[in-house]
């Protein structure tokens, strides 16, 4: 629902009852009035909160405390539930923007046709990407060594690194020294670092690291072995990841609108810098809630969307800076995580990016949820959301 029609709705609501507007906006009372997704020819299957079993009052209440600033900067948030979309809400939000006060770039209203950066969700793509390849044949398998696929970076292949494997780069599990969740500065966060020095050759910057720890033994959040990801994919397949995605993941998908940020020597920014709109996110999370498929075309093998919703060995109590999901497992570029609902837990596994970008999957529900946001300097709160409205709606 547009802001416009929420508005005039929200000024006869003044004037008919006044008496209760500060009570309702305090309490996320609903005075939202729900309507079907539209249809538009895009793939995608719509019906209402009805049809699928789902409270619209709660979901209602879920809206109105967007609106209300309750959850800071939330731009959009999408409902797929049993094969249809049957919630799509958009609001005003800033675009983000990396020199700009509070990153906030200018201010808009967000739509369905609004390309939104994704941040790390764009790791969980790339992820697709090298498990697409591993199905063609271009690359053996995720045991590999990486410099199998580094001709360029062979000096780099010492002090052990060469033990490290594409599937220690999946799961963040590499063993090179890195900082990225610190505070943002260049000469502190390391990647940071990449995007201010190392335009010319990133992957040089990642791979000249020490090893702090063996291969596949410790979690530590590292995009810029994402990064590295990508070169690997160019090189397996001798495409670059933006026409490799393009043909084999988005144009199966039915995605024809997306963009990519590339340092000044080309190499791609695969840790998270993918621009798209919330209903391609959705696309791409119903591909992993049908095992792999879309529409009944294989897109990814089963076996590589079992790898990315099961946490990998000892990545487990991770939790993530300013987001409220608590403790965290890691899989194939992939979160994973539960969240409570009547007294048991629901499995979820999530691509997650900063400022509340998510593309939520619940295999057990048959659900998927997207949200995009503008929360960068303060705690995003998506799982309230969920445990507050989403999930008590379905009761």
């Amino acid at each position: 629902m547009r802001l416009e029609n929420y508005n005039i709705k929200y000024q006869i609501f003044v004037f008919t009852i006044l008496s209760t507007l500060f009570v309702g906006c305090s309490n996320c009372e609903s005075i939202y009035i729900y309507r079907s997704p539209e249809f538009i020819d895009d793939g995608l299957k719509v019906g209402t909160l009805k049809d699928v079993g789902i409270d619209s009052q709660k979901i209602g209440q879920a809206v109105d405390c967007i609106y209300a600033n309750k959850y800071n900067q939330v731009h959009s948030m999408l409902i797929y539930k049993d094969g249809m979309l049957v919630l799509e809400e958009y609001f005003e939000g800033n675009k983000y923007q990396w020199d700009a006060p509070n990153l906030q770039g200018p201010r808009i209203q967000w739509d369905k046709d609004s390309m939104h950066v994704i941040m790390s969700c764009t790791k969980s793509i790339t992820s697709a990407c090298i498990g697409i390849a591993i199905d063609k044949g271009y690359i053996k398998s995720v045991n590999e060594s990486i410099f199998n696929y580094l001709p360029e970076h062979q000096q780099y292949k010492t002090d052990g690194k060469s033990k490290i494997s594409i599937e220690h780069l999946l799961t963040m599990t590499s063993g090179l020294e890195w900082d990225e969740w610190g505070p943002h500065d260049p000469s502190t966060n390391d990647i940071d670092r990449l995007y201010f020095y190392c335009q010319d050759d990133p992957v040089s910057c990642v791979l000249e690291k020490q090893l702090k720890h063996k291969p596949g033994d410790k979690f530590t959040y590292n995009g810029g072995g994402t990064i590295i990801l990508g070169e690997i994919l160019k090189n397996a397949t001798k495409k670059n990841v933006k026409d490799f995605s393009n043909l084999y993941l988005f144009q199966p998908l039915g995605i024809d609108s997306v963009t990519w940020y590339q340092f000044e020597n080309g190499t791609y920014a695969c840790d998270g810098s993918l621009n798209m709109t919330s209903r391609d996110m959705l696309k791409f999370g119903i591909s992993y809630l049908n095992g792999g498929k879309w529409n009944e075309e294989r897109v990814v093998s089963n076996q590589w969307v079992e790898n990315s919703k099961r946490t990998y060995n000892n990545n487990t109590g991770i939790n993530i800076p300013i987001d409220d999901s608590g403790r965290n497992g890691y899989a194939y570029s992939w979160w994973t995580n539960e969240i409570s609902r009547n007294g048991r837990k629901t499995k979820l596994f999530q691509a997650g990016g900063w400022g509340g970008q998510e593309i939520i999957v619940f295999p057990e529900e048959n659900i998927v949820v997207v949200f995009t946001g503008g929360n960068f300097k303060v705690r995003k709160r998506i799982y309230n959301i969920l445990e507050r409205f989403i999930f008590p709606a379905l009761e």
